[in-house]
């Protein structure tokens, strides 16, 4: 790239061309330019600059310092590292979220789970819900910003995303949520719940279809679980009896191969109303089920 003036439309061009293996190299290039355009500039407007500010002024030139600024930026990507790392955010639900690499990038099948969750909460009434390894809050901050009456604890193993996920939650001014630092329910206080919410590792250690990127860049922590994927759901579920009201719900995500076992595990722990649901490519995604009355 030029290191004298170059335009939008230059920069733009040469940002294409750069990430061309990127999958999404124009989304990828407009997303990072205004990054670069955002961070520290001297735009007089209370506005940050925008997709429809690019294509409105594709003449206007930008300086030595962001050229280098987003060079440095398409190097990140072109090495692998996602958008959502290098930028530091991620769109999830309503909310642009703050990501770090300590926090898994939240998915758009993700919201899967937080509509089932909340198709179980009742607006009108104050349920207590507990989202077990929140990362950076997303599925939690989802659920207390549409149930605002319901109180709800996150949970993680990692101090840094804890950290980050009490940022989200107080730049979203949510103040139904708190946390807790725990591995699964072992630092949880004694109490019950009526829901609750997990997207926990359920990729197995040797699964052919991690991407290589994803393995490299993302906590494996949080994507990784032994005996097939299955080793953290099974403990949740287990140990879920002495945590969940009777009749409460439990919900997962899992990999796409892995209802029919999560299913089974769920028979095998007394839950009853069994169900899975498929995302928006038609794969089994989310299975949630309810545990059942003591009738004795």
């Amino acid at each position: 790239m030029s290191q004298t003036s170059t335009t939008i439309i230059e920069t733009l061009q040469f940002g294409i061309r750069t990430l061309s293996d990127s999958g999404s190299p124009r989304l990828d290039s407009e997303i990072l330019l205004l990054k670069v355009l955002n961070d520290g500039s001297d735009y007089k407007s209370d506005k940050l600059y925008t997709k429809t500010w690019l294509l409105t002024w594709p003449e206007s030139e930008l300086t030595l310092e962001q050229i280098n600024q987003f060079q440095h930026y398409l190097d990140l990507r072109s090495q692998g590292m996602p958008i959502a790392y290098i930028t530091g955010t991620k769109d999830f639900w309503s909310f642009t979220l703050d990501v770090t690499p300590e926090t898994l990038i939240p998915r758009p099948e993700t919201e899967l789970l937080v509509e089932c969750a909340l198709e179980k909460i009742p607006t009108d009434d104050m349920q207590s819900i507990l989202d077990l390894g929140t990362g950076s809050g997303a599925i939690a901050l989802a659920i207390a910003a549409e149930r605002e009456k319901s109180k709800l604890l996150a949970t993680d193993i990692s101090t840094q995303a804890l950290h980050t996920a009490k940022e989200n939650a107080s730049k979203f001014k949510l103040g139904n949520v708190s946390f807790c630092q725990s591995h699964w329910f072992k630092g949880i206080p004694e109490q019950l719940f009526d829901i609750i919410v997990s997207n926990p590792p359920y990729i197995a250690e040797n699964d052919p279809h991690l991407e290589t990127n994803v393995r490299r860049y993302e906590p494996l922590t949080a994507l990784i679980s032994n005996d097939n994927g299955l080793a953290d759901i099974k403990e949740i579920i287990v140990q879920s009896h002495h945590f969940l009201k009777q009749g409460g719900w439990l919900l997962f995500e899992h990999g796409y191969n892995q209802a029919e076992a999560v299913q089974t595990l769920f028979q095998t722990q007394n839950f009853y109303k069994i169900k899975t649901l498929k995302d928006l490519s038609g794969l089994p995604r989310v299975t949630i089920a309810q545990r059942a009355f003591n009738l004795e």
